[in-house]
């Protein structure tokens, strides 16, 4: 487990002192405890550390804990009591726990405080039917029993709770749009060594290519291939450095999204941030974000009709007005939303007949 302080110390001192039972008035600066599944290095959830740097920006003062193993049972009691130990120390106001499964059910176990969870995509969407991923989907609907309250990144993934939607908000992850934010095309593409002359269609596949369906993609990109002779597929793998990210979406001539679930897929913002056309299947709240921005589609789960959109998107070789549609997702405008969740779970309990 890894533990990380990215509060600011002299606020710390400040408030060091409340107990841990103690409920904050509205001006009251917050002391969150963060609970995050993997490494504090790399790319690993770096939507949620993103997310809980932004929070550190808009004033609430932090630790993050990282929990090494979800498998382990020695691993998962010891990273339990040392949760303890960090609220015992930090006396936060409540925890948040940024994933389902194992992460949000040992916080509830273990937390002193109220708790908050973030659901977001495969801790509820039946994106794995193997029985340790049905038993961490389990796991993620008896953890609502104990939050405070939850935050869905869709309505479509709030739709899967079993209980517990009176205290549940609708939040997608934002976007940096200090990192994501349009660039001339071909200028990043000599930068990356692209040539100039090529249509390129990025897909994600991350470390996931069944639930991604990196096969529709291939079948659909052969068929819009045989249309669109210039075309090529750039595949995003899980091992791409997060640095690289603004480049490829800047570079490409657009997104392509296939998967069988999603929750709100943090690529289709960070793609309409930097101005790409998207091409995608209805998925996670892929639909809402589309709604309103030229060139992008939302196409029925056909190679042939996903191969149709790919070539009349790309055809038009124009950016999207995909800026403007992200720009309330930005980190500071979630992080107030946020903030207004910490509130409510601080100062309300749930209710009795929410379940």
């Amino acid at each position: 487990m890894h533990i990380t302080d990215v509060g600011s110390q002299s606020i710390h001192s400040a408030v060091a002192s409340c107990a841990l039972s103690t409920r904050p008035s509205p001006a009251t600066v917050l002391r969150v405890l963060h609970v995050i599944p993997g490494d504090a290095a790399g790319a690993s959830m770096i939507f949620a550390k993103r997310q809980v740097a932004s929070l550190v920006r808009a004033g609430a003062v932090v630790e993050t804990v990282y929990l090494s193993s979800r498998t382990d049972p020695r691993v998962v009691a010891r990273e339990g009591l040392l949760i303890r130990r960090v609220a015992r120390r930090f006396r936060p106001h409540l925890i948040h726990a940024h994933y389902g499964t194992l992460t949000a059910m040992l916080c509830v176990c273990v937390s002193p405080v109220p708790l908050v969870i973030t659901f977001r995509g495969s801790d509820l969407n039946p994106a794995d039917l193997r029985a340790r991923a049905a038993l961490g989907r389990l796991m993620s609907q008896c953890a609502a029993l104990g939050a405070a309250r939850i935050i869905c990144v869709s309505a479509s993934l709030k739709a899967r709770l079993w209980w517990g939607a009176k205290r549940t908000s609708i939040i997608p992850t934002g976007v940096d749009l200090r990192t994501f934010q349009p660039r001339p095309r071909d200028e990043v593409r000599r930068e990356l060594g692209w040539p100039l002359e090529e249509r390129v269609v990025l897909f994600n596949v991350s470390y996931n290519p069944l639930t991604k369906r990196l096969d529709l993609a291939q079948a659909a990109f052969a068929q819009a291939r045989a249309m669109h002779a210039d075309l090529r597929l750039y595949v995003i793998r899980g091992t791409e450095p997060v640095s690289r990210m603004p480049l490829l979406l800047n570079a490409a001539d657009c997104l392509l999204v296939t998967s069988d679930h999603e929750g709100s897929p943090n690529i289709v913002k960070e793609a309409l941030a930097c101005d790409l056309p998207v091409v995608s299947v209805d998925v996670g709240d892929v639909a809402e974000r589309l709604a309103g921005v030229t060139p992008s589609r939302v196409v029925e789960r056909r190679e042939g009709a996903i191969a149709e959109a790919l070539v009349g998107v790309v055809g038009l070789g124009r950016r999207c007005n995909g800026v403007a549609a992200v720009r309330h997702l930005s980190e500071q405008c979630i992080a107030q939303r946020i903030l207004a969740v910490y509130q409510e779970a601080v100062h309300l309990r749930p209710p009795a007949s929410d379940v």
